[in-house]
């Protein structure tokens, strides 16, 4: 199965990085403003458990992502896999590490493409760039808002 990694070292606290990420309107602010997407409903924060439902928009169609959080490990990981969504599977661990007085944000994507291993053969590398730049910009957004 495909896997993609993004890591970056923020200049703060692992406390506060993982406080930014629970925060009631940490989802809104991480939404990049392409594809359009919207946040339908949130319950449960972070722990295990806890669902969260996107709306996105791609060309004429609408989807509906769902996932849920199957671990929590306050100061250290969050993870969700995809219930209802657009890849045949999605497994999403974000990792926090305290290194020096920086603190390490790592997200970690386990995914698999509808249409099977072909697909995934043929597709990962365009998924991939699609997540480099979706990660790219959450993790520039959470720099600015936890280096504040």
């Amino acid at each position: 199965m495909p896997e993609f990694v993004h890591t970056s070292l923020i200049q703060t606290s692992v406390e506060r990085l993982f406080a930014f990420h629970e925060a009631p309107d940490a989802l809104q602010r991480l939404m990049p403003p392409w594809p359009p997407a919207e946040v339908v409903s949130r319950e449960g924060g972070l722990s295990v458990g806890a669902r969260v439902e996107l709306r996105m928009k791609l060309g004429p169609f609408r989807l509906r992502w769902v996932a849920r959080h199957v671990e929590y490990v306050r100061n250290h990981l969050f993870a969700d896999i995809q219930e209802q969504g657009p890849f045949r599977r999605w497994s999403h661990r974000h990792e926090f590490s305290q290194e020096g007085s920086a603190a390490r944000l790592t997200d970690r994507v386990e995914f698999s493409l509808p249409g099977g291993r072909l697909a995934d053969l043929i597709g990962a590398a365009l998924a991939r760039q699609q997540l480099r730049r979706l990660f790219t910009y959450r993790h520039a957004v959470t720099k600015q808002a936890c280096e504040e």
